[in-house]
């Protein structure tokens, strides 16, 4: 007799439909698997077998062929695991049931027939939507994460034989239900308080400009000043997000695996800090089969680099593409996928080798600028805003009072956000300043003759390349949000070149 299940293979972040077809012929006992699985799927079949043996099914005699339709796309992973032994009993005539045509089927089954949890339930989640199924059914631990996919049923299993008896009506499951405003509502739990911080105002200023516009930021200064705290608060700024943004955040993470079992969505703005020794792959992503890096994980929140001199100047250099257009693009023998990666580059660094600042190191001037010389012009003309960290004064450590708390900053980043999105009207790819395109700066960007004047006066002096140009345009229209100006005048455009001297004092 044959069988068809429906399951979904990944691809990147997207989820193709699978049509699981089992067939049971006669023959030498023998399971066979076509439609270019690789290892993990071929295991299923020892997998699957000792799962219902272990459930009180019959292994079904006879030659058992297992086709994954269509098989051009490659399939991979254990989440084939649930429906094809529901296939098999289904094949076998054990099961019974009309619901196979309307129910999609993922996850992996243990030895004992018990359901595990798999990555990338969301996305699938998403395609059974989008083609039509009624429902999904899936490992308990994934039921949240698959619930937040709205007009679609959700029904969570624990074994392969409560599967079976819920699909032939002998056993009923409650759709599993989740309170997205409730999710929401408790995302600011531990996130860190600008408040605790002493000092360093103008670095938090520097820091409110470059979440009001999603710039970003270059801190430069001796260790001990605070750098690594200024931008682990950076993320309690930033405004909420909404649920579009937390669905593609979700994607990413749930195809990583990196969703605690029971984890709907991801809520608050990821914060990544890979560590210095991270290769290209890890950072953007790649290895064999391409899955996504840190830059992709951090999409729609920040990604922190500290000490980025001692980062492998080839892995900083591949992140300039991304920088510029909010996704990457990898490419390799299995096939080339993209990613997107929309976000806030926050890097630190020291001033020197030994950490101090060039009047008080010991190290000569061909080591510092060797040292400095390791972050290319071209990627430091990417960062928007180059911020000096200074030492905390005795005072500011002594101070009784706290700074001013990450509520009231994230109320003024909130306006001027809601001033952009009025400003760009919905567009897809343009969701702040930072994004605008060349159209988007000669129409929102324009300058009066005083402002200009002095723009020409700093580009000159200082340098500056035609990117740096436009990097200052962005930066001064949100400058120009955040005190709720329609045009861009000549403070806001001198707030903005001082975020860009630092880097030519000692760059050279």
């Amino acid at each position: 007799m044959l069988a068809k299940v429906h399951c979904a293979a990944l691809q990147g972040i997207t989820a193709h439909a699978v049509e699981v077809e089992v067939n049971d012929g006669y023959g030498e006992t023998l399971v066979v698997i076509v439609g270019l699985p690789d290892a993990a799927v071929r295991e299923s079949r020892d997998r699957v077998t000792t799962a219902l043996t272990n459930s009180g099914f019959k292994m079904p005699l006879g030659r058992i062929t297992i086709n994954l339709a269509p098989a051009d796309i490659r399939k991979e992973g254990p989440s084939f695991d649930l429906s094809i032994g529901i296939g098999m009993l289904a094949a076998s005539e054990q099961l019974e049931s009309r619901q196979l045509e309307h129910i999609m089927m993922v996850g992996e089954l243990a030895l004992t027939g018990a359901v595990r949890r798999v990555k990338g339930v969301l996305p699938i989640a998403l395609k059974a939507r989008a083609i039509g199924m009624d429902g999904i059914m899936v490992p308990s631990d994934n039921a949240a994460e698959a619930a937040v996919v709205d007009g679609l049923n959700v029904y969570p299993v624990a074994n392969l034989r409560e599967a079976a008896a819920f699909l032939e009506g002998r056993e009923k499951i409650e759709p599993k239900q989740v309170d997205l405003e409730k999710l929401f509502a408790a995302r600011d739990i531990d996130v860190p308080d600008f408040a605790e911080v002493k000092g360093q105002e103008s670095v938090k200023r520097a820091l409110e400009i470059a979440a009001a516009g999603g710039h970003n930021v270059l801190m430069i200064g001796p260790p001990g000043t605070g750098k690594s705290m200024l931008a682990k608060r950076l993320p309690g700024i930033l405004p909420p997000l909404m649920l579009e943004e937390a669905l593609e955040v979700t994607r990413v993470h749930s195809i990583v695996g990196h969703l605690e079992p029971g984890e709907a969505l991801v809520t608050q703005r990821p914060f990544r800090k890979p560590h210095h020794t991270v290769s290209d792959a890890g950072l953007l992503g790649g290895n064999i089969n391409p899955t996504p890096g840190e830059i992709s994980l951090a999409h729609n929140g920040v990604l922190f680099l500290d000490e980025l001199p001692e980062f492998k100047r080839n892995v900083l250099e591949t992140m300039r593409q991304p920088l510029e257009e909010g996704s990457v693009t990898i490419s390799r023998a299995a096939g080339s996928m993209t990613f997107p990666s929309a976000f806030m580059l926050v890097a630190a660094m020291n001033p020197t080798p030994d950490g101090k600042m060039p009047g008080e190191s010991s190290s000569s001037p061909r080591e510092i600028q060797n040292y400095l010389g390791r972050i290319s012009g071209p990627l430091l003309d990417r960062i928007d805003l180059h911020v000096e960290v200074p030492q905390v004064k005795f005072q500011e450590i002594t101070a009784n009072r706290d700074g001013e708390p990450s509520a009231s900053i994230r109320d003024r980043v909130i306006a001027a956000r809601q001033l952009q999105e009025q400003r760009f009207d919905g567009r897809a790819r343009v969701t702040c300043n930072a994004r605008m395109q060349a159209r988007d700066i000669k129409q929102y960007c324009q300058l009066a003759d005083e402002p200009k004047n002095l723009l020409q006066m700093a580009m000159n002096e200082l340098n500056l390349s035609a990117r740096a140009y436009d990097r200052i345009l962005k930066v001064s229209r949100t400058i120009a949000d955040l005190s709720d100006s329609d045009s861009i005048n000549s403070e806001h455009l001198s707030e903005t070149l001082q975020y860009r001297t630092l880097d030519r004092q000692l760059w050279g």
